[in-house]
């Protein structure tokens, strides 16, 4: 009689013999699918085709939406990501005819809350005044300007096209000068070179333009700058209002991160210095970003979906020639099975082929999206973004593809009776 201990060693034999076996089946079933596949190397490369497109679409899609994706939001970074502009809403006249009652903000506001506030980098009044502006020859034009300090250049992210934009010695001086758009520049003198060292008047008063200006990005229209803009050091526009008064302060923090706090921050320091009902408000892009970050990443999404039916149509068209493969050879599994090859091992081989004529078209499709973005990379200075999820996205769904596309011919090939397999001709 076998001891507990001889039982243990014929347990632990048997199941070694076990773990060989299916190691020598799953090898066997790896050779065999390769051997199918050269054999039929025109119908398996024509089957494989369709997983190509599908695979390399994924690629270049979500490629395609990530550069739209940081084109766009770095359009919109250019206006000022950690710009927060305060405005006065009304809400504080006393009388609803009676103007001087208005709680307009003054740059006592501004430097209170760059006290209170050390993500503050940089801050500037804005003072509007619509006028009529004289020019050389008699020429009068109505022109908006603002009455600004040195850091809105900073905080606006303007670029200097010709000449300089003020400085703090302008704005503590009181300088006649002024800074004008390139479109301006460019109707009134010609080009903006020309425009540099020329005079206008302002209520009589003569300025010199000492530079020209643009914005970092167009924005369409939609911020406080118009093509026919001048620009006069803040200093000077409070000789033409007679106020301190302001209706906008912008301000540019140190950081984007800090920008939802100080908006919030903001509004509650400039509400404890005016009357109760004054409505202050604050504007930011960063709602902006976010949900040009959001629209950016749908659309991508519903790109992939599309690149995602033709994934499914190739495993269509896998499917069909594996169908069409297990019908040719009948003959061959009814000997394999009359040989021992159980229905797992059928199975397994089919399913085998299936997946590698999957995974073969899912990399070579990779490696052709991937060589779209790289080759741009390599010749030109642009650098296209590459997520590695679209890579593991491509290979993974190719797999799945494979797997389930391939189980139909490989169950039905699994459930051959051997011997009408063997009768076949």
């Amino acid at each position: 009689m076998a001891t507990a201990t001889e039982q243990e060693r014929m347990e632990d034999f048997r199941a070694t013999l076990r773990s060989a076996r299916r190691t020598i089946a799953l090898e066997e079933t790896i050779r065999l699918a390769v051997d199918s596949f050269r054999a039929n190397k025109a119908r398996f490369a024509l089957t494989a085709l369709g997983m190509v497109i599908g695979s390399a679409s994924v690629i270049l899609v979500v490629t395609i939406g990530l550069t739209g994706r940081e084109y766009a939001l770095g359009l919109i970074s250019k206006i000022g990501t950690n710009m927060v502009e305060l405005e006065y809403a009304g809400g504080g006249a006393v009388g609803s005819e009676n103007v001087e009652y208005n709680d307009y903000l003054t740059r006592e506001d501004e430097r209170a809350v760059e006290a209170q506030l050390p993500s503050v980098q940089y801050s500037s009044p804005v003072m509007e005044m619509h006028d009529r502006i004289s020019f050389g020859g008699g020429v009068v034009k109505d022109t908006l300007v603002l009455g600004v300090v040195p850091a809105y250049q900073k905080v606006r992210n303007l670029i200097v096209t010709q000449g300089r934009f003020m400085d703090s010695e302008d704005e503590r001086a009181h300088i006649k000068c002024a800074v004008v758009t390139l479109p301006f520049a460019r109707q009134m003198f010609g080009s903006a070179d020309a425009a540099v060292g020329q005079s206008f008047s302002i209520s009589g008063i003569p300025f010199t333009i000492i530079g020209t200006f643009k914005e970092s990005v167009d924005d369409f229209g939609q911020s406080e700058l118009t093509d026919n803009t001048i620009l006069i050091p803040y200093s000077v526009a409070r000789y033409f209002t007679g106020t301190d008064n302001v209706k906008q302060i912008y301000f540019s923090m140190r950081s984007m991160a800090d920008v939802p706090d100080a908006s919030a921050a903001i509004v509650r320091i400039v509400k404890s210095r005016h009357k109760p009902n004054s409505v202050y408000r604050t504007t930011t892009l960063t709602e902006v970003l976010t949900m040009a970050g959001r629209i950016a990443t749908g659309l991508t999404a519903v790109l992939i979906a599309v690149a995602m039916v033709t994934l499914a149509v190739g495993g269509v068209g896998i499917m069909n020639i594996m169908l069409a493969n297990v019908r040719s050879r009948i003959r061959e599994i009814g000997i394999r099975k009359a040989l021992g090859a159980t229905s797992r091992e059928i199975r397994l081989q089919f399913l085998a082929e299936a997946v590698m004529i999957s995974l073969a078209g899912g990399l070579v499709g990779t490696l052709l999206g991937l060589g779209i973005p790289l080759g741009v990379r390599l010749f030109t200075n642009y650098i296209i973004p590459i997520s590695p999820w679209s890579i593991i996205a491509a290979l993974g769904v190719s797999l799945i593809v494979g797997v389930v596309f391939g189980t139909v011919p490989a169950t039905r090939a699994a459930q051959m009776d051997p011997v009408e397999s063997l009768k076949y001709e």
